[in-house]
Order: C-alpha cells, then sequence, then structure tokens
C-alpha cells in the first residue's frame, strides 16, 4: 500500500470525531493536515478544537495547521486553501467531513436549521471541493472524499428526517457528478460511510446517549478505511460509495473486534445502510429501528 507521507489534507470539520481520526491516521505517515473547522475556542458540549486537534495531529507524527473556517463563507474557503497551500507547497486530498445534523420531521424543522444542513453539508461540500480542485490537478495521486451515504432512495431514510436527507444526499450527489467530471483528469472523487453508529459528540448527543455510544464503532475504523481510499491510485478508483468495514476487508482485515466501544454491546446499523449490503464475515449488526 502507498504510503500520504509528505501528502497534503484539507480535511473540514476535523478538529474531533472522525475528521480527526482520518488526520491522525494520516499523521502516522508523517502527512500534512489542513484542520478546517470553527471550533477555536472549547465547547461545553463539543470535545476539542482546531488547536488541540493540531497538537495531536504533530504529536502522532504530521505537520498541522489550524485554519478557523465556516465551509458556508466563500470567502474564508478560498483563504483557508490558499493558506494551506502556501504552507505546504500544494494540495493532495480534500476530505469533506463537515456535517450538519437534525433528525426532525419537515413540521419540527425550522428554516433556519433546514439551511445550515443544506448550507454546510452540500452548498459546503460543492464550495470546498470547487475550490480544492485547481490544486488537486496538479497532484500525483489527488483525491477528493466525502463523509457521505450511498444514495439508497428508499422512503423510510427520508419520512422522518426529509431536510437532513436531501442535505446528506446531496453530499453524495456531489460525489456522483464531479467523479464524472473529474475523471478523466485523474482526480478520484469517492464517498464513505459508516455501516455502524461511531462513537461521536452527534451520537452522544443526538441519537440515544451513553447506550448508543456502547453500541457504536470507534472513530478509528473510519480513519483507516480512509487511509485505505486516500492510497489507491486515483485513475483506477473513482465514483465509488464505499461501507467502512467493507473497504477495510477488501485491503486484508478480518478483525474488527478492535474498533468496537463494548465488545458486549449488540453493533447498530447507522442510517442510510442499503438493506441489501451484506457485512464482512462474521460481522453482525442491528438494524436501525425507524420511526
Amino acid at each position: 500500500m502507498a504510503s500520504l507521507k509528505g501528502k497534503t489534507l484539507f480535511i473540514t470539520g476535523a478538529s474531533r470525531g472522525i475528521g480527526l481520526a482520518i488526520a491522525l491516521r494520516a499523521a502516522r505517515d508523517g502527512a500534512n493536515i489542513a484542520i478546517a473547522a470553527k471550533t477555536a475556542e472549547p465547547h461545553p458540549k463539543l470535545q476539542g478544537t482546531i488547536y488541540t486537534a493540531a497538537d495531536e495531529i504533530r504529536a502522532a507524527g504530521g505537520k498541522a495547521l489550524p485554519l478557523v473556517c465556516d465551509i458556508r463563507d466563500e470567502s474564508q474557503v478560498i483563504d483557508a486553501i490558499n493558506q494551506t497551500v502556501a504552507e505546504f507547497g500544494g494540495l493532495d486530498v480534500c476530505v469533506n467531513n463537515a456535517s450538519a445534523i437534525s433528525l426532525t420531521n419537515s413540521q419540527a424543522t425550522d428554516m433556519k436549521r433546514y439551511d445550515l444542513m443544506t448550507g454546510i453539508n452540500t452548498r459546503g461540500t460543492f464550495m470546498v471541493s470547487k475550490y480544492c480542485i485547481p490544486h488537486l490537478r496538479k497532484a500525483d495521486n489527488p483525491h477528493i472524499l466525502m463523509l457521505s451515504p450511498p444514495l439508497d432512495m428508499q422512503p423510510k431514510w427520508f419520512a422522518a428526517s426529509t431536510a437532513y436527507t436531501l442535505a446528506k444526499f446531496g453530499m453524495s450527489m456531489v460525489v456522483l457528478g464531479l467523479s464524472a467530471e473529474l475523471k478523466s483528469a485523474g482526480v478520484a472523487v469517492n464517498a464513505l460511510w459508516p455501516r455502524t453508529t461511531i462513537a461521536t459528540a452527534a451520537v452522544g448527543n443526538l441519537l440515544g446517549g451513553d447506550a448508543m455510544m456502547r453500541a457504536s464503532r470507534t472513530p478509528a475504523i473510519m480513519g483507516d478505511a480512509a487511509y485505505a481510499i486516500l492510497t489507491k491510485p486515483s485513475r483506477d478508483f473513482t465514483g465509488q460509495f464505499c461501507i467502512d468495514d467493507k473497504v477495510l476487508y477488501d485491503a486484508g482485515v478480518t478483525d474488527f473486534e478492535p474498533y468496537r466501544v463494548d465488545p458486549t454491546a449488540q453493533l447498530m446499523s447507522d442510517f442510510f445502510v442499503p438493506d441489501d449490503d451484506v457485512p464482512p464475515p462474521g460481522v453482525k449488526v442491528t438494524p436501525l429501528p425507524m420511526g
């Protein structure tokens, strides 16, 4: 497998959770990481800032550039990408991880929250990718990776949270479009999604607290799966909607137990995993209760 040593990654929402896990895995190779996120000051309900993330990345062996960036703001996005290129001399990978969530039906979703989810998830992903592309075209093995689901157009994914599903599937539609647009240029564009819930602040705060956290896998599985994708030849692997454990199984991983938060708790499926998607041998997941 190739290495990310010396490669430069621009990761949105990398101050904690899955974004930070992806950054830390790349840092172990000696990668350069631009942390583009809003959290500059400690938050009472959210662990980590861009500066604590930078410290962790450096401790893991990478170089870090913490950048305060609201990906809804065009000028901030352009400036953050330009600072990254100026600091590290180029750009090899764009990871669109930043996301907003509200699992509410139409009547419980105020338009300010709708606009937030659409602005960060769909529009932000498009805009960050748009301004990274000119730099990625100059890289040896350029990748764009979205943390977004397979386009499984089933009513059950929309019924209870139409606004959120639209915003997340919007990210995946950007994958569909840009992968076709950039195929001839050799810029890979793929999506990665977890089979199970992942122990992040969103799960702990919004989806069921401690019980759901114990039924989850750690963010490290997403970090390792992203690494497996980002080290593939960009001209050979693009337009794919990947599930974390299947990516790792294809890369030779057969033991997924180390990724479990609590080995005694039954793993819970995440949203948007297609019913016909078969997990690797030995992996058992409880379907997510809908409605």
